[in-house]
């Protein structure tokens, strides 16, 4: 039997920040370091609540160009915050941050939306944008794993080989961890909407298979490019005797 989705009054999502203040407390007295937890939360409501008017319209234009302007906000703020853990090297591995994106997120979001789901017309919104968000998100964390971790390995002498592996397998733990999680663990985002709003859960598990498989395949290829384009910004802090 299906039913409405259930509007949640604003009283009622307030108790949902129970657990947050717990963990902003426990972040306060162990290391004082909660300013941090504050601010992501601080951004999270902002940012949501801007999204949530700006995609009414979003949703209810007919214009292609609109949805690319909205693809190249994404993939340009994406690539800028996958670098927050590199402090020194951000502006010069920006580029390649962005080209990786493209290569892994976007070629992705084509072969979903035109091969799988044939979306006509092949920018439709609803689809397009929150499909997109899903791609370079993940993309995005991706390559803020390999950056980071290739840099810690760099900086234990590491030969660039061998941390760049290092890096990419550690890029792919989370979504990893997704895949032997989900169906056991967790009932995926896009899969409990689904749900919820009535569709079979069977039809859902499909789409939940065609996301898994997209975000597994736009994060590895991203961090792959990556890894492979960065390579000579992080040979050139090697003494050319160990090269």
């Amino acid at each position: 039997m299906s039913r409405s989705i259930q509007i949640i009054p604003v009283f009622n999502l307030a108790l949902a920040f129970i657990p947050v203040f717990i963990v902003i407390s426990i972040h306060y007295l162990w290391s004082k370091e909660h300013r941090n937890a504050i601010y992501g939360i601080s951004r999270m409501l902002v940012q949501l609540l801007m999204i949530g008017y700006f995609l009414n319209y979003i949703f209810d234009t007919e214009s292609a160009s609109v949805a690319l302007a909205v693809l190249a906000i994404m993939v340009s703020v994406a690539g800028w915050i996958g670098l927050r853990t590199v402090k020194e090297k951000k502006l010069a591995l920006y580029p390649k941050a962005l080209i990786s994106l493209l290569i892994g997120g976007a070629t992705t979001l084509i072969l979903i939306t035109q091969g799988v789901l044939s979306l006509t017309p092949w920018y439709w919104p609803n689809y397009f944008i929150p499909l997109a968000g899903m791609i370079f998100a993940n993309a995005m964390n991706s390559i803020s794993l390999a950056a980071d971790r290739l840099t810690a390995e760099i900086g234990r002498d590491i030969e660039y080989d061998k941390a760049r592996s290092i890096a990419f397998r550690a890029s792919l733990i989370p979504i990893t961890n997704s895949l032997f999680a989900v169906g056991l663990v967790s009932i995926p985002g896009m899969m409990t909407g689904q749900i919820l709003s009535g569709i079979s859960p069977l039809i859902a598990a499909r789409y939940q298979i065609m996301v898994m498989c997209m975000v597994f395949g736009a994060a590895g290829i991203a961090s792959a490019c990556f890894l492979s384009l960065v390579k000579s910004d992080f040979m050139k802090e090697r003494p050319i005797c160990e090269q």
